[in-house]
């Protein structure tokens, strides 16, 4: 009998030393990511109230949501006043968009500790994406009055401000973030928009910069940089930049255009054309001031045949274009000889659109014929 009861105690003594090396194993295998075997060991532990957020943490690694939030609900039932399993329980609803649990869980953990700022800020996130935005901006304003350097509850609140066009609030918290983190690529991308919304080309044009200099590259830097360089008639530099937007979005006819006419005031009319008429071929609208801006880079290379039929295309888009009507007359005067033929063609312009504004060159340009024929007569 003595020997028996000696053994189940050994038994029982090897027991307990085992599950101490059971949970250090799964620990191990999760470490190395080895998910799945690790919740499978932390399943054989006798006390499942002290793995549950081990298992919802795997689960997590794996991707399985359902599975998490099963196990991190029994986690925190198990131990409710343990912030750290609240936390991550917390941002897990707000992730899989159960918003509403989401912020009961973040309103326990700020009777925890109302003071911890990240609370504050992820409960924001779930406001937000419940669109309650006001709401939202409360809980990132707390998280910033608890931290002045949480750099993501300042971009929340300064890019709010952004698209209020209350530029200058959204300045003073951006500058705050910086001074805490002068590289925050997000602050830097909004300080160089707000400037761009105010129209303040120059501050906007070096904020753009700096993110290119940061190694930055996106469609929408290159987009308003070659925008603000054209500003300041920098045409090399601007297309420079939109031709990297092409490289986002290659069937970009509007980029096509802007480099076509940014080549146009660089009088380097041959890829002026080469753009535009990329352009056209993937425009389906309305086409008159393209083929507008083709026929005048035609004309520019004395291509004048040319540039009349991109004329007249353009007049067929838009019957009501009278400055594509008046390139058709103004290139048939270079491509034409006979004088009298160029003086009612303007003639009958001038008599068509008496109160236009290209009437007037059509009335100075038919005194000139008439002159230049008077000369010719005479000598």
């Amino acid at each position: 009998m003595r020997l028996f009861i000696l053994f189940i105690v050994v038994l029982s003594f090897f027991k307990l030393e085992a599950q101490p090396s059971t949970i250090s194993q799964a620990d191990s295998l999760y470490s190395n990511g080895n998910y799945s075997k690790a919740i499978d060991i932390y399943k054989t532990f006798t006390s499942q109230d002290e793995v549950h957020a081990k298992i919802a943490k795997s689960y997590m690694a794996l991707g399985n949501y359902d599975n998490a939030l099963n196990y991190y609900k029994l986690a925190a039932e198990a131990d409710p006043k343990n912030g750290l399993i609240l936390y991550e329980y917390a941002r897990l609803l707000s992730k899989t968009k159960n918003f509403e649990t989401s912020i009961e869980v973040f309103n326990q953990l700020m009777n925890i500790d109302y003071r911890n700022p990240n609370y504050h800020y992820e409960m924001g996130l779930a406001l937000e994406r419940m669109k309650d935005d006001s709401t939202a901006l409360n809980r990132f304003r707390s998280a910033y009055d608890l931290d002045p350097t949480h750099q993501k509850a300042i971009f929340k609140i300064a890019k709010h401000f952004l698209i209020k066009r209350k530029h200058q609030i959204s300045h003073s918290y951006i500058d705050k973030g910086l001074e805490s983190y002068e590289n925050n690529i997000e602050l830097i991308s909004l300080k160089a928009q707000n400037y761009y919304y105010q129209e303040d080309y120059h501050n906007a044009r070096d904020w753009f910069k700096k993110l290119i200099a940061m190694g930055e590259s996106s469609e929408f830097i290159h987009e308003k940089l070659s925008t603000l360089h054209a500003e300041f008639a920098d045409y090399e530099l601007a297309i420079e930049q939109r031709k990297l937007v092409l490289k986002y979005n290659p069937y970009s006819s509007d980029a096509m255009l802007l480099i076509g006419s940014y080549y146009n005031r660089l009088k380097d009319y041959i890829n002026a054309e080469k753009y535009v008429k990329q352009a056209l071929a993937l425009k389906d609208v309305p086409l008159d001031y393209e083929y507008q801006l083709l026929g005048t880079v035609l004309n520019r290379q004395d291509k004048n045949k040319d540039a009349i039929a991109a004329f007249q295309k353009s007049l067929k888009e838009n019957p009501e274009n009278i400055s594509s009507e008046f390139y058709i007359i103004s290139t048939k005067d270079k491509y034409y000889a006979d004088i009298d033929t160029k003086i009612k063609m303007y003639e009958d312009f001038r008599d068509k659109h008496p109160d236009t504004f290209y009437s007037q060159f059509a009335s100075r340009r038919i005194t000139e014929l008439k002159e230049e024929k008077f000369t010719k007569t005479t000598d």
